[in-house]
């Protein structure tokens, strides 16, 4: 299987694509991984979250705070946690205390949450399919008058379950700057030996009911990617849509965040050739982002293994912030670093 960690390890920023464009932003100063950005004074050390926390995902509340909703552990179905400032998080209820009739609790995964059209919160989750679809994963959508829930799933049966092909995970709601509201996910290929792709579809005006057909993005198709590609997250800037994925084995050092660009929500989308995050001298197989934007900076959290720990139970996966500059042409994002010499607020 190829590797990324076989490559030179990035020291320096990460830059693709048009690194001359007048409307491109401009790079900051390389980063040792185990240093500060600049060399200079710290601002907050990473992990932001020290804990078993795979699959974050950062929203903020309208109170200032902020909350991060992570794969099940700590005996809960949807970790919970807050924060005032972004670095220090308090462990909080878990926000989806039950799952409806037609699901099991135990692998609940990769929670989104996006604000509804009539102001309520929505969670879109990954967790097992009705067991006569077979053992695959599904597509869920819970709802509460909060961020922090509790949640509560009313359906029926999931939002998505690809029964053919080996499942649906990974879900990711985007609502695009003209309003209009989408899904993305990816079919658990690997799980039964066909493709892996990510999908999306348009979701309607109040973000609970999908419309019209899927239509199929991107699948694994690069050497860096080994058999999968998932965890989609789209963002726009300067009228670029930018769909930023994880590729390759989730427990290994050559799990790494690719990115796409597009001029549409739907695509068609072109792949950049080369991963804008991955393993270094600190942090090993960094995958699964969100991108949160407070003032005019964007920051992306994701998981990451302790080099010596690669598929650990303890730690596990644990929480990092790193920066990213968006661009019509251009993606920049920091390297993994401990030392981080500015804090998000």
């Amino acid at each position: 299987m190829p590797t990324t960690t076989r490559r030179q390890l990035i020291t320096a920023m990460i830059m693709v694509g048009a690194a001359g464009s007048a409307c491109s932003p401009t790079p900051a100063d390389p980063a040792p991984g185990n240093g500060s950005a600049t060399g200079g004074p710290v601002g907050f050390t990473n992990p932001v979250i020290d804990s078993n926390v795979p699959d974050p995902m950062i929203i903020a509340d309208d109170d200032g705070s902020w909350w991060v909703f992570a794969t099940n552990g700590n005996g809960a179905n949807i970790q919970t946690l807050r924060s005032r400032d972004l670095v220090t998080w308090d462990q909080m209820p878990d926000s989806l205390p039950s799952v409806p009739d037609w699901t099991t609790g135990g692998d609940v995964w990769a929670p989104e949450v996006a604000r509804g059209g009539d102001g309520r919160w929505l969670m879109y989750y990954t967790t097992p399919a009705p067991a006569d679809r077979g053992d695959i994963q599904s597509i869920g959508l819970a709802v509460a008058t909060s961020p922090g829930g509790p949640y509560v799933d009313s359906s029926d049966e999931p939002l998505v379950c690809e029964t053919d092909d080996g499942g649906s995970i990974d879900a990711h709601p985007y609502t695009a700057p003209d309003g209009k509201r989408y899904l993305y996910w990816k079919n658990d290929g690997n799980r039964v030996g066909v493709d892996t792709w990510i999908s999306v579809q348009e979701l309607d005006a109040s973000g609970t009911r999908l419309v019209g057909k899927p239509t199929k993005l991107i699948k694994q198709d690069q050497q860096w990617e080994g058999s999968l590609v998932e965890a989609p997250f789209v963002v726009e800037a300067s009228g670029t849509y930018w769909l930023f994925y994880s590729a390759n084995a989730y427990d290994s050092a050559d799990y790494a965040v690719g990115v796409a660009r597009a001029t549409r929500p739907t695509g068609p989308f072109t792949k950049l050739p080369d991963p804008v995050l991955m393993s270094n001298d600190v942090a090993a197989g960094p995958g699964h982002c969100a991108l949160v934007t407070v003032g005019d900076r964007t920051w992306m959290a994701f998981h990451a293994w302790p080099p010596d720990a690669v598929g650990s139970t303890i730690p596990g996966r644990t929480m990092w912030l790193t920066e990213v500059r968006l661009g019509a042409d251009e993606v920049v994002v920091t390297p993994p670093t401990t030392q981080y010499p500015s804090r998000p607020l």
